[in-house]
């Protein structure tokens, strides 16, 4: 199978879009199928020629004002026509497609390619959280736009499904995301890293992930006066230096990758998500993977992947005497504490990646069967 990935976000910027395509491009490889993506450039010139034997095309892109981390492609639109066509792909992936996916639907469009579109980011929630709700909408209508082209449209969470189809999005398919229990592994627990960034305090309650504005991370001021407990978070983004003074006695890493942030999992004790807009929680399931438990609001992705008062806890969204209530539950019980992070291990381990790429490649294939019914009803 020819693959072409058509992706908003790659390297070197790290989040759960590009961890998505890395783990596909992986999966492929080992298959023996031939891939390429097409990504945004970055300023640093560091995307990479080749990624698990794949090329990877940059296209001009420039940083969203305010947000240089989001890259929006400028630039002549045929060369992704172009690209695409030299490539001759069976398939055409889209990875949370919105200006460069548009880009890539409309080429596979003209091309008479199927498409799989893989909704992952709430865009229209996103402008809310910074100020723009009055772009909501428009921005609704262009993912339905988009979304209404595509062959099949792949969803991480059921609650991303309802929302979605709500909004008359058709052709839908549940995929999940998989995760790496290998690098994610309680063995990693340092009681040493521990020492060093909780001090006096024997508990450490943290956060992975962006520091934006939609991860709401503000909502970890609840738990500063905790009793005992040190806030950790790690990540980097826009909202740091506001963090800081909101959290002055939280250990702040920075960004950390590989081992670094493997260790830092593990050697938590709770690890808490406050963010409302996750579409599915990548880092939900790390933390699970690293025999963590977690807390985090009822909405979105967690829902599918917390099982509340069993591996982790379930707060309504806004409710952060709610969130409060169930981390100082779990920072005042430690056998709860071990009991809930052995059933999250226990359940990240039925989530490989190579089990979710597979279903992905299926997906792949029924995009092409549906892709060429479609043709030969037409004829």
């Amino acid at each position: 199978m020819r693959v072409a990935i058509v992706t908003e976000s790659f390297l070197p910027q790290v989040n759960g879009v590009t961890n998505s395509v890395l783990r596909v491009l992986e999966h492929l490889e080992q298959r023996g199928d031939e891939a390429m993506v097409l990504a945004p450039d970055a300023d640093s010139g560091a995307v990479p020629p080749f990624v698990s034997g794949a090329p990877v095309v940059e296209l001009g892109s420039i940083g969203f004002p305010g947000y240089p981390d989001v890259r929006v492609v400028v630039g002549k639109k045929w060369r992704t026509e172009r690209t695409l066509a030299a490539f001759e792909p069976d398939v055409v992936h889209l990875a949370s497609p919105f200006i460069l996916g548009w880009r890539g639907m409309l080429a596979a469009e003209r091309m008479g390619l199927p498409t799989v579109a893989v909704y992952q980011t709430e865009v229209p929630g996103y402008a809310s959280r910074y100020g723009l709700g009055h772009f909501e909408p428009l921005l609704w209508k262009r993912v339905k736009d988009l979304h209404e082209k595509a062959t099949l449209n792949l969803v991480p969470s059921t609650a991303t499904m309802r929302q979605l189809a709500a909004h008359g999005i058709p052709n839908m398919r549940l995929w999940g995301r998989g995760v790496d229990t290998t690098s994610f592994h309680p063995r990693f627990r340092d009681e040493g890293w521990r020492r060093a960034v909780g001090g006096d305090k024997e508990v450490l309650v943290g956060y992975v992930g962006r520091l934006a504005a939609e991860k709401q991370v503000e909502a970890l001021s609840v738990l500063k006066d905790l009793p005992n407990v040190r806030l950790v978070v790690v990540g980097d983004g826009p909202e740091r230096e506001a963090l800081h003074h909101l959290l002055p006695t939280a250990h702040f890493t920075g960004l950390l990758r590989g081992q670094e942030l493997a260790r830092a999992m593990a050697s938590l004790d709770v690890f808490v998500h406050p963010g409302e807009l996750e579409t599915f929680g990548q880092t939900l399931q790390e933390a699970h993977a690293s025999g963590v438990p977690v807390v985090a609001p009822a909405a979105g992705g967690p829902l599918d992947i917390v099982r509340h008062s069993h591996d982790g806890w379930l707060y309504a969204p806004g409710d952060h005497k709610a969130l409060r209530r169930h981390v100082a539950d779990l920072v005042g019980d430690e056998r709860k504490r071990l009991a809930f992070g052995a059933a999250a291990r226990e359940r990240a381990e039925s989530r490989t990646w190579h089990d979710i790429c597979e279903e992905l490649v299926h997906h792949y294939e029924d995009a092409i069967r549906v892709h060429e019914r479609a043709g030969s009803a037409e004829v």
